[in-house]
């Protein structure tokens, strides 16, 4: 049975958190992403973040850019502010909303392309800003809205649907925010609820930008050359009235696994990675340790998931820039508008 919109029936003894909602009161839209989808794990373990923080609906704003990863914004927290913006312009967006409204809470979320690719400058400046928000990016290595592309976080030897291997190294968002000062920053994997949802919620309330890398496989780009029964060797022989795609259904893949230890996790294509869990008593305020670890398990053909890097003092885009703590259109006129002295104050500081 296929439903239009997500129905509201929800059993009276469900828990609630401080303010009496519980957690379908922070659900979204009904998900049209593809079953098994990695990203709509995320969008639970985000419900289950904001259920968990008692956030206030009303005074979260969802931000995205354009792609698979960008939908999910409508998925979650449907009393809250929604934005879509262009194709890799979120942190801009995000920049502009923050400043004029210090007291809401920012959630960006994006993909790999969108992020590394025509963002990747915005990116970078909102990491340099230490924009006071959460960035999760959803990275399945491909474009999932234009067929399958590499990314630019795709793996050296990763294959694509038609058999061709990747050849260009990939940009890791994870050692690039560390390289450009990001005072939060960690790495998890959709299916594991149980990493995944404490650091959303540290994520939140941190005071500057907070960077989630979630590897989030894409089960849609899993069929092999030569089958005629994939989707590549149909389009090649048939002429469809009506170019439409059949996605069989996929389980969602978890995992479950103690600090310290490395666990392989088989994709939906039957590819594999390796995940390990940093170990208890890791120090995760010492950045030069960070890299170094992160690279160490990269060489090993392993992702180092966990909190990787908090800053002591990270000092947010609104302190560095003495904003005001009031939004900026509950100011009173004079205070917006100071007049002619202030102005020529102003410009003074810039001749």
């Amino acid at each position: 049975m296929t439903y239009l919109a997500k129905p509201k029936v929800a059993h009276p003894s469900l828990p609630k958190n401080p303010l009496g909602f519980t957690r379908r009161d922070y659900e979204g839209a009904l998900s049209t992403l593809c079953a098994g989808c990695g990203h709509d794990s995320i969008t639970a373990a985000v419900v289950e973040a904001a259920w968990g923080l008692a956030l206030e609906p009303q005074n979260v704003v969802k931000l995205s850019g354009i792609g698979c990863s960008s939908k999910t914004t409508a998925y979650f927290v449907s009393g809250g502010h929604g934005f879509n913006s262009v194709h890799g312009r979120m942190p801009s967006i995000a920049m502009g909303a923050n400043a004029a409204n210090r007291n809401l809470t920012y959630i960006g979320v994006s993909g790999d392309g969108d992020t590394l690719s025509i963002g990747l400058g915005q990116f970078c400046h909102a990491i340099r800003r230490n924009l006071n928000m959460l960035y999760i990016i959803e990275n399945n290595g491909v474009y999932g809205l234009t067929k399958g592309q590499f990314s630019a976080s795709a793996d050296v030897g990763s294959k694509a649907k038609k058999g061709e291997a990747n050849t260009q190294p990939p940009i890791d968002p994870v050692l690039l925010a560390l390289t450009l000062g990001a005072t939060f920053v960690a790495r998890s994997f959709s299916g594991d609820k149980q990493q995944l949802v404490p650091l959303i919620q540290a994520g939140l309330e941190h005071q500057g930008f907070a960077l989630i890398d979630v590897l989030s496989p894409c089960v849609t780009f899993n069929d092999h050359e030569g089958s005629t029964k994939s989707y590549a060797y149909t389009r090649e022989h048939y002429e469809p009235a009506v170019h439409a795609d059949f996605v069989p259904r996929q389980a969602a893949i978890t995992a479950d696994y103690p600090p310290g230890e490395a666990l392989p996790v088989e994709m939906h294509d039957g590819s594999r990675i390796v995940l390990r869990k940093i170990e208890e008593g890791y120090d995760p305020t010492d950045r030069a340790l960070a890299m170094t670890r992160i690279q160490e398990r990269l060489a090993e053909g392993e992702h180092l998931t966990g909190l990787l890097y908090l800053a002591p003092s990270p000092g947010d885009f609104h302190v560095a820039n003495g904003t005001p703590r009031f939004a900026l259109n509950s100011l009173p006129y004079e205070a917006l508008c100071p007049g002619a002295a202030a102005l020529e104050r102003t410009l003074a500081r810039y001749r």
